[in-house]
């Protein structure tokens, strides 16, 4: 069952293929701001998959980062979340990322829980008369 509390961590280490440089979100080798936010993310969804219903699952609806920090290669990087509020299917997460030295990002994210058959059928209808 969902509930307030319930905490999720996932980690990496910095290496080319999650740099900015490689990732095309900038010009220089740390860790690149939209892997650390994938990161948060990751977390997020492994977080609360064991209390979804069989066959449901989370897509990402929202994100409100700050990066405050840069974080070279070869450093360890993980992401904490709790969850902090549940709205029906709309689920809000706490989220920080820190590396080796501290702190290098936190915010909110939310979520919306779907059913994923349906959700992926319903996209797909997108592509009907392109």
């Amino acid at each position: 069952m969902l509930e307030i509390g319930i905490k999720g961590r996932q980690e990496t280490v910095v290496d080319e293929s999650n740099v900015a440089k490689n990732i095309g979100s900038g010009r220089v080798k740390v860790f690149a701001t939209a892997m650390m936010i994938a990161l948060m993310e990751k977390a997020a969804v492994i977080s609360v998959e064991p209390y979804l219903e069989p066959g449901q699952n989370t897509v990402g609806t929202h994100v409100d980062m700050s990066h405050c920090s840069a974080t070279p290669v070869g450093m360890k990087v993980y992401a904490e979340t709790e969850l902090v509020e549940i709205d029906r299917r709309r689920l809000v997460f706490k989220v920080a990322a820190y590396d080796e030295k501290g702190l290098i990002g936190e915010g909110r994210h939310e979520r919306f829980i779907i059913d994923m058959e349906r959700f992926q059928a319903k996209t797909e209808s997108k592509n009907e008369g392109l």
